[in-house]
Parts: structure tokens; C-alpha cells; sequence
């Protein structure tokens, strides 16, 4: 899937979901043209054919097939129906981040030490039908309630679509990637206290070093040694704010072997020292 479109999305904050139903379109009929509509509109098609552009770019999409129209872009026939035609839409929207590339370019959004890039193909066809059918089926009946338990359901059902389109695009070598760079993860996580190399990773999870920092920049936009002074960094915030510990004490309880190195590199990921980061955030 060289070629292959994506849209990715940073969260948090998640996309989340805004309305959906199913629709047939008999012969004759077509979708409406319409532009910026302001949501993302998923569309699914069940049977028979739906010819539908953005801009310049055109789809006939078949059974099984998924496209994502941006917000932002007209959309259009194609042409009318040429068979009765059954389809699911999906209105959402996205409150954080978010871009389309091309799948040979990796874009500008990357995951960190707590931030997720979800990425979802713009079109394709889902290797799993009944699934998604059912899935897109459910939705639809969370979508109609108006109760408080239904507004859970549905964002729910949603986010569990979301998973599945993340899932399912990836070949088999970028989903390794993506299980090496969280198991590479949570070790580092786990272990953030002490002095951790990439050998010592490389030992603890059995693959090359530099395999391991592949996987890692590739998901997560960052080397092991860059992810661990991250979260350091980020544990480090959360004691300044949440104790009175002295500034050595939190340098030490987050893997930092001496203060003045701590102080430095705090200062220049964030633009204060430390002492002043808890003066902003504390009363």
C-alpha cells in the first residue's frame, strides 16, 4: 500500500462521533454535492456502487470498500447509481490535530510518550465485512437513542471503528513496528528510575538495537534514549507540581544522576527551570 492515502489524527483529544445511518439509493439517484461541510463523512458501501469525487480525485466504490471525505473539500456525484445501492454513512469530527499524506510520506503528526497518531486509510476495502456490517450496524442504533447510557455507546462503538480501520490498513512489517516500539515502551517506562541503555534494551526485548530504534522513530517520532528523557522529563513535571520535594530529590526519583544536568535539560524542553515551573503551577 504504497499509495495508499492517510488520514492522521492526534490524540488526545479523540475524534469523536456525530451521527450515522444507513441509506439505499435507487437507480437514478446520487449522492449530494456538497462542500465544507464542517464533519468528516465515512461513507461504507454494502452492495451495488457509489461513484463519488473530492475536488479532483474520484471513487466508485463497491461492496466492502470505505472512503473518508474531508471536512474541509466539495464533494460530488460522479455519476448517478447504475444498481440499487446500499451504504452506511459516518459523520465525526476531529478536535485535536489531525492531516492527510500520502502513505510514502510520514507526515508532520507523530505519537510520543503520550500522544497517539491514529492513522486511517482514506480508501479501502475491509478484509472483514460481517464485522464491519455489524459494527457499522450498531452504531446506527446507539446514534438513534437519546438516553445518557446511549451517548456512551455510541462514542464507544465508534472508537472501537476507529481501531479496527487503524488496524486493519497496516501490513504485517509496520505492525511489527508498532509492537516493538510498545513493548520497547513500556520497558522504558517501567524502568525510567534507572540508567537504561539500548543495549540493555536490545537484551531485554531480543531484538538489534537498531531495529528497535527504527520501530521507535517510526511510531513514535523519537529514539528509545529521546522517549525515556521525555517521559523523564514528564515525570518530572508531575512531582514538581504534585510534592514540595527539593529540586535534587525529584531530579533523582525521575533517573537523573545530577541536579544541574536535570535543571539544564528541563530548561530547555520547557523554557523554565524547575523551581519556576513550580512556582507557575502551584498556588
Amino acid at each position: 500500500m504504497t499509495n495508499q492515502q492517510l488520514l492522521t489524527f492526534l490524540s488526545p483529544p479523540l475524534p469523536y462521533f456525530i451521527e450515522s445511518n444507513r441509506v439505499t439509493y435507487l437507480v437514478g439517484e446520487e449522492h449530494p454535492n456538497r462542500a465544507n461541510i464542517g464533519v468528516f463523512d465515512m461513507l461504507y458501501v454494502h452492495s451495488g456502487t457509489l461513484h463519488i469525487g473530492e475536488e479532483d480525485r474520484q471513487w466508485s466504490l463497491g461492496p466492502g470498500q470505505i472512503l473518508i471525505l474531508r471536512p474541509d473539500r466539495w464533494h460530488y456525484s460522479v455519476k448517478p447509481c447504475e444498481e440499487e445501492t446500499v451504504f452506511d454513512w459516518t459523520h465525526f469530527q476531529a478536535p485535536g490535530q489531525w492531516e492527510e499524506t500520502e502513505g510514502t510520506h510520514p507526515g508532520s503528526l507523530r505519537g510520543d510518550y503520550y500522544n497517539y497518531a491514529i492513522r486511517l486509510p482514506k480508501y479501502m476495502t475491509v478484509s472483514y465485512p460481517d464485522e464491519a456490517r455489524a459494527m457499522f450496524a450498531g452504531l446506527h442504533e446507539a446514534a438513534s437513542g437519546s438516553s445518557h447510557a446511549a451517548f456512551w455507546e455510541r462514542q464507544q462503538r465508534f472508537l472501537h471503528l476507529l481501531q479496527m480501520l487503524d488496524e486493519g490498513w497496516r501490513s504485517d512489517e509496520a505492525k511489527a513496528a508498532v509492537s516493538v516500539a510498545e513493548r520497547a515502551a513500556a520497558y522504558l517506562k517501567l524502568n525510567y528510575r534507572t540508567s537504561v541503555s539500548n543495549t540493555m534494551l536490545s537484551e531485554a526485548l531480543r531484538l538489534h538495537s537498531n531495529y528497535i530504534s527504527r520501530c521507535m522513530t517510526e511510531v513514535f517520532g523519537c529514539t528509545p534514549q529521546q522517549f525515556l528523557l521525555y517521559y523523564r522529563l514528564d515525570q518530572s513535571k508531575l512531582l514538581l507540581i504534585k510534592t514540595d520535594w527539593p529540586i535534587a530529590r525529584v531530579a533523582e526519583e525521575t533517573g537523573f544522576r545530577q541536579t544541574p544536568h536535570f535543571s539544564r535539560l528541563f530548561a530547555e524542553h520547557t523554557g523554565l527551570s524547575p523551581l519556576r515551573f513550580r512556582k507557575r503551577f502551584t498556588i
